[in-house]
């Protein structure tokens, strides 16, 4: 949310909106004076939010609507007119990034911000290594490109942003790290055998790993987990670009 830097009375489309949790923070910084628009084409996800939405107390300037990304949903009079338009795990999970970037820097006034932030799945490491649980994160990261995907969007995110007919002015890692010691630590843990929970049947229906591998991958794991100086790093790519 620093990052974003967004103030009072600003318009904001958040693309690719999900549940609706940053959406809801931005129109916090943004304020009464100020307008959010989420856009998400999972209707799962937008129900929930928009559920998510209703039971808040909090009265905040927010609309969620049901749209493609690659076609934003936005009326001709909203064209052109957001300072800043936004999207955060979104890149790695679209087949056409560039025509996503593209309906973005469309969408933001001259003068106003795209903001990128993806995954490049090259990023983690661990340590002490474990091997079969790398050997398993490759597995999941070449699920993406059976799917039409690219794993490793993140580091694009500038190209996209000059593609696109924006200027990039800013390229950074949000950086994402921790250790046993670290009261946040399971957090990391819990997270990271999740996402490779949520995909093992596609991991294991494109033959890159058996079950057995998975099982004792995931074991090899936790036992990882319990080390006394077990050590995760990971890095979201953030990138800006303004319309000129």
């Amino acid at each position: 949310m620093k990052e974003m830097d967004a103030h009072s009375g600003q318009h904001v489309l958040d693309v690719g909106s999900g549940l609706g949790q940053f959406t809801r923070m931005v129109a916090r910084a943004v304020g009464t004076k100020g307008r959010v628009i989420g856009v998400e084409g999972d209707l799962r996800q937008l129900s929930e939010a928009i559920k998510r939405e209703t039971e808040s107390a909090e009265e905040l300037q927010v609309e969620l609507r049901k749209g493609d990304a690659g076609a934003l949903p936005l009326s001709a009079e909203e064209w052109g007119t957001f300072d800043i338009v936004h999207s955060r795990f979104l890149l790695e999970h679209v087949h056409s990034p560039l025509q996503v970037v593209r309906q973005m820097a469309a969408a933001v006034r001259v003068g106003g911000r795209v903001i990128l932030a993806d995954d490049d799945h090259d990023i983690l490491r661990l340590w002490p290594e474990p091997p079969e649980v790398l050997s398993l994160w490759r597995a999941y990261t070449r699920t993406y490109d059976r799917l039409g995907n690219d794993p490793y969007v993140g580091r694009r995110l500038v190209s996209l942003l000059h593609e696109s007919g924006l200027h990039p002015s800013k390229n950074r890692w949000i950086f994402f790290g921790s250790c046993a010691g670290d009261p946040h630590f399971q957090g990391y843990v819990d997270n990271l055998m999740s996402v490779l929970n949520g995909a093992r049947t596609t991991v294991i229906s494109q033959h890159f790993v058996n079950d057995e591998e998975f099982d004792r991958a995931a074991e090899s794991f936790l036992r990882w987990s319990k080390l006394p100086d077990a050590t995760i790093w990971y890095g979201l790519c953030w990138a800006e670009g303004i319309r000129s």
